[in-house]
């Protein structure tokens, strides 16, 4: 299979179609869940995706290490190329890892200002004009409606598309009148689209919780696959 096939057919199309065409440049995404239900996963299919289709990702870390990051790139690769028997691979990866960036913070030693200042040294002085930016490990509880609306305005001057991964730190089942997780009720006007990840017997439920400027409480067309912990159509 060729990579204008591979991205062609790929279960992301079903959900980009889900939320209107996708998450588009300027807005800010997030996965939402317990942890250890595969929020990095879908963070890091998505940035994948976008790598094949020849963008450029910039992935920030609040892990304590970021070789953890590095397997799952190479693990969701390896699951999307053998499912699809992907020609050139070698090729394809060697490409796919000079558009992408790797950057590792600490929450409690770095505010938003720095951190786009970071960001905006790697994209404007360093030459990598990202076209998204996947965020993992930030705590919501820790951080503040502020500092999101100014990653905001950031991803809205450069015309960059920001998913994040944001673990509940309660009970799920926890939300507000409107269907929202109660942590993330605060930022919720800051956020364009909002999906969380429910287990299940068989695999991970995807809801679509907010799509752009609706709120939804729909099940999504596509599902997270427990085993492969890629993005799959239900």
């Amino acid at each position: 299979m060729t990579m204008s096939e591979l991205v062609k057919r790929s279960p992301l199309r079903i959900l980009e179609q889900s939320i209107h065409g996708g998450l588009g440049a300027g807005n800010i995404g997030v996965f939402s869940s317990p942890k250890g239900l595969g929020k990095t996963a879908c963070l890091v299919h998505i940035a994948t995706d976008k790598l094949f289709q020849g963008q450029h990702v910039i992935h920030v870390s609040f892990a304590a290490r970021t070789d953890h990051i590095i397997r799952w790139y190479e693990d969701i690769f390896g699951e999307i190329v053998d499912k699809r028997e992907l020609s050139d691979v070698v090729d394809v990866h060697d490409e796919i890892i000079r558009n992408r960036v790797i950057m590792n913070f600490s929450q409690d030693g770095t505010n938003a200002d720095q951190l786009l200042r970071s960001l905006r040294a790697m994209i404007t002085d360093g030459g990598f004009a990202a076209d998204v930016l996947v965020v993992d490990g930030y705590d919501f509880v820790k951080g503040s409606p502020e500092s999101i609306a100014a990653i905001k305005s950031f991803a809205e001057e450069l015309g960059i598309a920001v998913w994040f991964s944001a673990s509940s730190p309660e009970d799920p089942s926890i939300v507000d009148e409107r269907g929202v997780p109660t942590y993330l009720t605060s930022y919720l006007d800051h956020i364009s689209v909002l999906i969380t990840l429910e287990a299940t017997p068989e695999f991970i439920k995807l809801r679509l919780v907010k799509d752009h400027q609706k709120l939804m409480g729909d099940d999504l067309h596509v599902r997270l696959d427990s085993k492969s912990l890629l993005i799959v159509e239900r």
